[in-house]
């Protein structure tokens, strides 16, 4: 059964020490919870981890993650209801506005959960970059099952095939 994972970057307006920073941290304590009843299976810690530069340079902190879920459907639902989607609502309070157009999310299937690791999520964001969407790195705008076969994804998360 595949998987998917999805790696998002973000950088605060703030450090970590910043108390509009200390909140995000707050809400997003509650936001994992929500994830780990709504299909999440591992959350990767960024901790020791080199980041590609792209990602340190700038004002505030780096805020990457890294998880795997269940199937597209959960985490689609995940990303928009509940917590989660009160936190992407409010995120300007904490998270940099970018000038240009920023990517800030990337999905890809899995088969193994052994196979996901920062590296994989660094090659599959800057594949997106220079590639588009693909079967090998997507959004959910522009997704793709298990198969490689181009789907939609509606308001609700169920998936269907792209005419």
């Amino acid at each position: 059964m595949a998987l998917v994972s999805i790696y998002t970057v973000g950088r605060l307006n703030h450090h970590y020490d910043h108390p509009t920073s200390r909140e995000f941290y707050q809400v997003g304590n509650g936001v994992y919870r929500q994830a780990t009843k709504s299909g999440l299976i591992e959350a990767f810690s960024p901790e020791g981890v080199p980041f590609p530069e792209e990602t340190v340079k700038g004002k505030g902190s780096p805020i990457l993650t890294l998880t795997v879920w269940r199937n597209l459907q959960s985490l689609y639902r995940f990303t928009y209801s509940g917590q989660h989607i009160q936190a992407l609502r409010d995120r300007s309070k904490w998270m940099e506005q970018y000038p240009e157009k920023h990517l800030s999310y990337v999905v890809w299937w899995t088969e193994n959960l052994k196979d996901v690791s920062w590296e994989e999520a660094f090659k599959r964001y800057n594949y997106y970059i220079q590639h588009g969407p693909t079967p090998f790195a997507f959004d959910f705008k522009h997704a793709f099952d298990e198969k490689g076969e181009r789907i939609m994804i509606s308001n609700e998360g169920s998936l269907r095939r792209e005419l």
